[in-house]
């Protein structure tokens, strides 16, 4: 998978903030090099958020979005700016556009402030710079004008150290060596995509090559044939969770055995808390509400993982039945404390950031969360075994 086509989830979203006419718009295309944005004397001319996946060297694969004014007015307008908040949820760098002939206002100071509470790294845009020629740069501040392209190469690279190498992440590359064998399980049935595999299944093998292993694709049914073929056995068996139980029936148990799923779970940040939030799905009370929620939206079939398999297996599991509510795509509650447990997706096309909040959401709201593989694998008594390949952490 190049660069240009690594997943949203994977590239780093760089959201653009401020209030209406600083030039937020014009900004983004200047470092964009395109008309990404609609520009306009006309205040409030960004509506909604723009996003635009790209490659911004010397960053690499980026996510840009532009957000509408955070002054705008009226009813429409407060939606507006509550539109361009959430988008601090999924914001991996910050950036707070504002004129260079001014000092900042209270709307923006409260911005850097929220900025800083959720630990987004950020720079001040000091736009419109050549209108004004007393302004000095301060910490996190750049002198910048969209209009003629003053340092707008500088503020590209000034936007990469806030987000070094060092910060990226690896799914497995600390659990398997150069030269090893690893087994992934990957059912193609009904639910499966057609004429593809799904986005974990793609990340886990792209990583796995790039460390030099040899990865083997497998269904169930060809697993124990599969076993048969190794003189030595298999470092690791990665499978998909929905055929946990099939698999750790086959898999002798001096072989390590997880799954796609709990990978992304410690991938994402949300492993210890996830791993309380599975020891709950036993002590589920009648009545008892549950979110079941996903990061992504797909065309819900007769047996959907997400609306039907979950609730069936917590109800044969658990004895009773919980009421089960549903969210997908962007939507995740603001307020979770009406429910006993949140089961989430593995979270694929979420970037770390979003996972880490939704999941930080429901710790601050004292409300325990887990995640399908996770829950899948304490429902069918597995989940020791599945988590002790990472009994190094």
């Amino acid at each position: 998978m190049g660069l240009n086509r690594t997943a949203t989830a994977e590239r780093v979203h760089i959201a653009f903030f401020g209030l209406r006419n600083v030039g937020k718009s014009s900004l983004v295309n200047a470092v964009t090099g395109q008309e990404l944005s609609v520009v306009s004397d006309i205040k409030g001319t960004t509506t909604d958020p723009v996003k635009k996946a790209m490659e911004l060297l010397p960053l690499g694969p980026v996510v840009i979005i532009d957000t509408a004014g955070l002054d705008d007015e009226g009813k429409l307008g407060d939606l507006r700016v509550k539109k361009s908040l959430e988008i601090l949820d999924i914001t991996d760098i910050a950036v707070l556009v504002t004129e260079a002939d001014r000092e900042l206002n209270e709307l923006e100071k409260e911005l850097l402030e929220n900025f800083s509470k959720r630990k987004i790294p950020y720079l001040i845009a000091l736009n419109k710079s050549d209108l004004t020629e007393n302004r000095k740069e301060e910490e996190n501040e750049i002198l910048v004008s969209a209009k003629d392209g003053t340092n707008i190469y500088e503020f590209k690279e000034r936007l990469a150290k806030l987000f070094p190498e060092s910060k990226r992440k690896y799914i497995l590359k600390d659990l398997v060596n150069k030269g090893e064998s690893v087994i992934m399980v990957m059912p193609i049935d009904e639910s499966a995509p057609k004429g593809r595999i799904i986005l974990p299944q793609q990340e886990v093998l792209r990583e796995l090559l790039d460390i030099g292993c040899m990865a083997i694709c497998t269904q169930v049914g060809e697993l124990k044939e599969c076993l048969a073929e190794f003189v030595s056995p298999p470092s690791l068996v990665i499978t998909d969770s929905q055929v946990f139980k099939q698999v750790s029936d086959i898999v002798p148990e001096n072989i390590r055995l997880t799954s796609f799923s709990i990978l992304f779970a410690r991938y994402k940040g949300g492993l210890a808390k996830m791993l309380e939030g599975a020891a709950l799905l036993k002590k589920l009370k009648e009545g008892d509400r549950v979110l079941i929620s996903e990061g992504c939206t797909h065309h819900r079939q007769c047996e959907d993982i997400g609306t039907v398999k979950i609730p069936r297996w917590i109800r044969e599991y658990s004895g009773v039945c919980p009421e089960f509510e549903f969210t997908s795509g962007g939507t995740f509650p603001e307020n979770l404390t009406k429910y006993k447990l949140v089961v989430h997706c593995g979270g694929c096309m979420l970037n770390e950031t979003a996972m880490k909040n939704r999941i930080g959401r429901a710790v601050n709201q004292k409300v325990p969360i887990v995640n399908y593989g996770m829950a899948i694998a304490e429902m069918t008594g597995i989940l020791k075994r599945a988590v002790s390949v990472f009994d190094t952490d």
